[in-house]
This record gives C-alpha cells, sequence and structure tokens, in this order.
C-alpha cells in the first residue's frame, strides 16, 4: 500500500459512500450469512460479543439471540444504527449500538468475548489498523468471525466490473483481500492461536436483471455512487458490464436471476 495515500481521507469518502441508499434493505439478503457465523463462533448466554461495521445488525442480533443480550454493534453510519435499534427493539433483544470507526474502536483491551464482522470490517482503507483493533479488543481465548467476500467469487467480480469504470482511490489494498487465508494470516500474524476459514455460498434471489440493477442503484451506496461518478455519457457502459457479470453468474436460468456469489467464513482465537 502507498504510505502517501490519506487514509482518513479515504475513510471519510468511505463514510459517505455507505451512508448513501439504504444498505439496511441490502443487508436482508445476507442475513443467514450472519446466522451461520454465529453458528459457527460457538456464542453462548452471558459471553459479551462486538459486531464490527455492523450496519443495520445482521451479526449483532444473531449473536444477542444466542448469547442472550450482552451484544454491541459498532457502525459508523447513524442511521445504520438506527435501523439496529429498531430492529432489536421489535425483536425484544438486549444490544447496544453505538457510532464508531472499524479502525478506533472505544472499547477496552480485551473487553470482549467474540468479536465479530460480516462483509464490514473488510471495507476499512486502513486494513492493518482495522485488523488491531478486531484483535484488541478481543479477550485471550476469544473468538474473532469474520464473512467476507473472496476475490475470485460473483461480489469479487462484480466489485471488479464497477472499478474498470469508477476506479477506487490508488494506493489501497483491495477489500477483497480479507477473503484470503495468505491475507489474513499476513493480519493477524502470531496474534491468533488458530484459524478456521471455510469458502461457503451466499443464495442471493431476484426477479430479473433489472431487478437487481434497481436494487442496487437504489439501496447499495457504492453501486449508487459508481452511476453518479460515471454519469450519463458512461452510465449505458456500466449497465451493460453489470448484466454481462449478472447473465454469467445467473443460476436460476429463465425463472429467474439467483447469485451464488462464495465468502470465506473465518473463525479465529485469540493467543
Amino acid at each position: 500500500m502507498n504510505d502517501t495515500v490519506d487514509l482518513q481521507a479515504v475513510g471519510e469518502m468511505q463514510q459517505k459512500t455507505w451512508s448513501e441508499g439504504d444498505f439496511a434493505m441490502v443487508a436482508g439478503i445476507v442475513m443467514m450469512v450472519a446466522e451461520e457465523l454465529a453458528e459457527a463462533l460457538d456464542v453462548v448466554p452471558g459471553e459479551r460479543v462486538l459486531n464490527v461495521a455492523c450496519g443495520s445488525g445482521n451479526g449483532a442480533i444473531a449473536a444477542a439471540r444466542r448469547a442472550w443480550g450482552n451484544t454491541v454493534g459498532a457502525d459508523f453510519v447513524p442511521a445504520l444504527l438506527e435501523r439496529g435499534r429498531e430492529r432489536a427493539a421489535t425483536e425484544r433483544l438486549d444490544v447496544e449500538f453505538v457510532e464508531a470507526d472499524a479502525t478506533d474502536l472505544p472499547f477496552e483491551d480485551g473487553e470482549f468475548d467474540v468479536v465479530m464482522s460480516i462483509f464490514g470490517a473488510m471495507f476499512a482503507a486502513d486494513q492493518e489498523k482495522a485488523a488491531a483493533e478486531l484483535l484488541r479488543v478481543c479477550k485471550s481465548g476469544g473468538r474473532i468471525g469474520m464473512a467476507n467476500w473472496v476475490p475470485d467469487g460473483g461480489v469479487g467480480r462484480m466489485f471488479m466490473t464497477i472499478s474498470k469504470h469508477a476506479p477506487p482511490p490508488p494506493g489501497i489494498s483491495s477489500p477483497l483481500l480479507w477473503g484470503t487465508e495468505d491475507h489474513l494470516r499476513d493480519l493477524f500474524g502470531d496474534a491468533v492461536s488458530e484459524l478456521r476459514v471455510e469458502r461457503r455460498r451466499s443464495r442471493q434471489a431476484f426477479r430479473s436483471a433489472d431487478h437487481f440493477l434497481d436494487f442496487f442503484r437504489t439501496y447499495f451506496g457504492p453501486t449508487k455512487v459508481a452511476y453518479e461518478r460515471v454519469g450519463p455519457e458512461g452510465e449505458e457502459a456500466l449497465t451493460a458490464d453489470l448484466r454481462g457479470y449478472l447473465e454469467e453468474s445467473n443460476v436460476a436460468g429463465d425463472r429467474a436471476m439467483v447469485l451464488e456469489p462464495e465468502y470465506l467464513q473465518v473463525v479465529a482465537t485469540r493467543a
């Protein structure tokens, strides 16, 4: 990574991007990923759990069901935290939602038994600092769980398709690196005593390619911002390439638009 990159400025830009649209709508598509990760982390009653870059609270809510409360969700988009509070209140779950950046968590060292992040911390501009914070707030012997999109999966291809038209800031490491075991081992190093990874699929069903495109342009901040960046003159080319990706990735034939992008489920034990 280029040391001259202003990571704070990039982080501020990312906060604005993820504030666009309504990611709570998109989070509903991957809700099962959070439930499966909570199971893999073996969360039990009484454990204190932190969901980093929690969005509208998929992970925090999944964890709170198993820990019977004792759960905190942290994110840097206030509107998503409010949606999480609404969801937790509806399910009568004890979850605290806190505004915080994944690279600067306002918690004590070793405060949590379980730290999790689902398609969240992987997008931090400063990957080393985000990894260090996940490790710092997890107690020795505790578990760190993540779900990260893989570079060669469907979402990886979608991001690469978009970046051809609306490139990310130069010098920033790809968030998709978090979806590789080697990079995770580099980030966590000797701070974890065990690292288990498993490639899994996330089934995502849409009526059609048009439905997918309309949905993501409306609710998914990175796609919405990408279309704004390319403007009217670049819209047609971006849409054409996204349609190509969708046609190649559709597993439902003529019945619907069903995608099954792969992600890496990660469970690490804090040394």
